[in-house]
């Protein structure tokens, strides 16, 4: 599991400076190189990383027995969806939570009743796509509408992107060990585990996000094979062939569907990714030499790119409103009642009617202004200035003293966070200097996941939350990964120089992994004192 050549590069770059002879890799390995060891360990190791991160989050996963912050909405949604195919109005809204109440008895009727005559519940207005509420349904159709129940797809998808994102940092760092050392990391900071442990959409929108990029990213390295193979054998071209229909991509463009069908702020991804996945293209194109690569990623890979990065997401995020398509008790479905009958009416009917509820929620989502007590703005997301309190309770003398705590901060691990600040500093330098693919796929990410909320905090004042960073913690988290394989440098490296890098890789590990336990209390809803609490608020009034 030894660190490979992943940053040689940049080590040649400083050789070649100074003068020293530097040995040329084939044409293969510069564009696909071997993956590292046992391919064994390439699985079996991540998978142990897996379970930690599972442990972590399945342990008290119904704790608290109770319904946390905006719960309120998606447990209600997924078990309406897998109740009746579409959402459903509960009983009682904002200050008078019947439905809550119920729920908390062990009651599950809690649908609000439009026609007595045939107990029919009444249609929910709900602003965020679907797939989401269904994969929580997932859950709570397996274990009852229960707060493990609801909370079990969270932990289940949460867990899986640990796996995900060890396996891509290995294919993109060629190192099994950093690859394990990117699953440690998200499966120990604090925002992905409390969202991994609670019923919010955010966690899906993140593993989708993820899951569309590792498509990519194999895909790259299938089609640079590919192409290095036609190269050495084929004709002799100015553009390079057709690399195929590229299942990873259709893959990669289903993924990112989901994403859009979860929230729709995964549009912001489907577009970076579908530039990026061009821009991958065209520099392996001209990486063999091509003389019109740009041309050439015109003519073969445009065509198939747009059929996986725009049919195929359409696709998937249409399928995602099956059920409201099938049901006629969802909310709008009626809304346009054709005049004139015939063999398409009810296609029609259907997709003015679905097209209109589209436009209801954008209007929505452009005009949120309510004000919240734990709404931040991007600019002070990644310093975790306002975190968001999912939970807290003050229960007497179950702790041990009188004043107890009981508490879930949304809050991500300060340690992680931080480092991952001054990572992308060190991506930016690192893309500037060498061009690197990795530091411009992380830093295009970030850049997609957080720019556009500045538009809508300055243009349109809208509510926001630190949560809004899910997505891009993986990609925080692949930005110190690949700096900590920089410090350790390339198997070449002198024995020194990897001691003194592992030294530091392992050191930040065991910083986050303190980080992690200090602040595991507040993130997992344990009772302790409240002093222990207090000492826990590491920013004073703003995590409060």
């Amino acid at each position: 599991m030894a660190v490979t050549d992943f940053s040689y590069q940049a080590d040649d770059h400083l050789k070649r400076a100074s003068g020293e002879d530097v040995p040329q890799p084939s044409l293969r390995d510069r564009l696909v190189p071997p993956m590292p060891g046992n391919p064994m360990w390439g699985w079996l190791a991540p998978l142990a990383v897996m379970l930690f991160g599972a442990i972590l989050r399945f342990s008290y996963l119904a704790r608290p027995r109770d319904i946390v912050f905006d719960e309120t909405y998606y447990a209600k949604g997924g078990w309406s969806l897998v109740n009746f195919w579409v959402e459903r109005k509960a009983l009682g809204t904002g200050e008078n939570p019947i439905a809550d109440n119920m729920l908390r008895k062990g009651q599950t009727d809690i649908w609000e009743k439009c026609t007595p005559a045939t107990a029919a519940p009444c249609p929910d207005y709900v602003v965020h796509p679907p797939l989401g509420k269904w994969m929580i349904g997932l859950g709570e159709q397996l274990f009852g509408m229960t707060p493990y129940g609801w909370r079990f797809a969270a932990a289940l998808f949460g867990t899986l992107s640990i796996f995900i994102l060890a396996r891509v940092a290995r294919r993109m760092t060629r190192s099994t060990l950093l690859g394990c050392l990117a699953g440690l990391l998200l499966a120990l900071d604090g925002l992905h585990f409390v969202l991994a442990r609670t019923a919010l959409l955010d966690i899906f929108l993140m593993f989708w996000v993820l899951a569309g990029f590792a498509c990519l990213v194999v895909d790259r390295d299938q089609s640079r094979a590919r192409l290095v193979t036609w190269y050495e054998s084929g004709p002799a071209s100015q553009e390079g062939p057709w690399l195929g229909w590229r299942p990873w991509r259709i893959a990669a463009g289903v993924c990112l569907g989901a994403a859009c069908a979860v929230k729709w702020s995964g549009i912001w991804f489907l577009i970076a990714f579908a530039v990026m996945a061009l821009l991958w293209d065209a520099g392996a194109r001209r990486a063999v030499g091509l003389r019109r690569p740009y041309v050439g990623t015109f003519r073969r890979d445009l065509p198939t790119a747009l059929g996986a990065m725009t049919l195929a997401p359409a696709i998937t995020y249409t399928l995602s409103w099956t059920g409201w398509f099938a049901s006629p008790l969802g909310y709008g479905r009626n809304w346009d009642q054709a005049t004139s009958s015939g063999p398409f009416y009810f296609v029609f009917d259907s997709i003015r009617s679905w097209v209109s509820y589209q436009l209801q929620a954008l209007s929505f989502h452009s005009g949120l202004k309510s004000t919240h007590p734990y709404q931040s703005e991007p600019w002070e997301w990644p310093l975790l200035l306002r975190p968001v309190a999912f939970f807290y309770e003050s229960p007497k003398r179950t702790c041990g003293v009188e004043n107890c705590s009981q508490a879930i901060l949304g809050v991500g691990t300060p340690v992680i966070w931080f480092g991952a600040l001054l990572a992308l500093v060190g991506m930016i330098a690192w893309y500037v200097a060498s061009r690197d693919w990795r530091a411009g796929a992380v830093l295009l990410t970030y850049a997609a996941g957080w720019l556009p909320w500045f538009y809508y905090a300055v243009m349109h004042n809208r509510t926001m939350f630190i949560f809004y960073m899910a997505p891009l913690i993986p990609f925080m988290v692949l930005a110190l990964v690949l700096a900590l394989g920089l410090i350790i440098g390339p198997a070449t490296a002198s024995q020194r120089r990897r001691t003194v890098g592992a030294a530091v890789a392992g050191g930040f590990a065991l910083l986050a992994l303190a980080n992690f336990w200090w602040l595991h209390p507040v993130l997992s809803a344990e009772v302790i004192p409240y002093t222990d609490w207090d000492a826990r608020m590491l920013f004073g009034k703003g995590w409060i």
